[in-house]
């Protein structure tokens, strides 16, 4: 075994292992046993050379065995892998289809709400739509109302804050409150925050029975009767508004906002 540990390590061959013109640098010849017979150790045990091949072979194929059970976890792993990445990246994008309930629980954020309102009424500075759509979750909230539909109503109501007829910017009016027709004066309110509390107050005399939480700005909710009577947008047609297509209109908006 010497000759073999001599001439492996090194690279190279005798000189006479050129009359074996098939013999090369391969795994034959570098597991084949030499034998130190004679001063130049160049002698081949040809009976082994022969029956190396057949231990290569079956030593590749208990190698190829033991790492089967690896190469399939691993690629089990990566399609594991994969398809939660698909599913998390196309979770990622899919969102809850908005409630049509008055009490159903809204689904966008302030900044979701904010982002649709300037996107049809780009003159509305963010930080103007960002407070409104606050005022309308935090107040929504307070009384069980739907921030959704409630959002989706002012947007309705003013022309997504362009007002125009009746009502005006400085009324803070944002569902069209006392304005019924002509020779009438539309409710009025000091502040955002109690315009949208007003709002959601007559929403809630017509989807809801519980008592408000906040304080009674909404002079008109108990003309409402009976209360409760619209329990979702569509309810609203021929109640609040005498449009026939009134919640049809409201579920157009919010069919955008589910888009966006």
């Amino acid at each position: 075994m010497y000759a073999r540990a001599r001439y492996v390590c090194i690279g190279v061959l005798p000189p006479s292992f050129a009359r074996y013109p098939y013999i090369g640098l391969s795994a034959d010849v570098s597991t084949a046993r030499l034998t130190k017979k004679g001063s130049g150790a160049e002698n081949i045990d040809m009976t082994t050379f022969v029956k190396i091949p057949a231990k290569i072979k079956t030593a590749a194929k208990n190698a190829a065995a033991l790492l089967r059970p690896f190469a399939f976890r691993f690629t089990a792993a990566s399609c594991i892998s994969a398809a939660l990445f698909v599913s998390c990246a196309t979770l990622s994008f899919e969102r809850r289809a908005a409630s049509r309930s008055l009490t159903g629980e809204g689904v966008f954020s302030d900044r979701e709400l904010a982002s649709f309102l300037r996107s049809h009424n780009p003159a509305i500075r963010k930080a103007d739509a960002l407070y409104i759509a606050q005022c309308y979750i935090s107040e929504a909230h307070d009384e069980g109302i739907n921030s959704d539909v409630a959002f989706a109503q002012m947007c309705l109501e003013t022309g997504f804050l362009r007002f125009g007829g009746l009502v005006t910017e400085d009324m803070h009016n944002y569902c069209g409150l006392g304005a019924t027709g002509s020779g009438t004066v539309p409710d009025r309110f000091p502040t955002v925050l109690l315009g949208v509390r007003a709002h959601i107050q007559h929403l809630n005399a017509y989807g809801d029975t519980d008592e408000l939480v906040n304080p009674v700005v909404d002079k008109r909710a108990k003309f409402v009767s009976p209360r409760g009577k619209a329990p979702t947008i569509f309810d609203l047609a021929g109640t609040w508004a005498s449009d026939k297509k009134y919640g049809e209109k409201l579920d157009a908006l919010l069919s955008r906002m589910e888009r966006k």
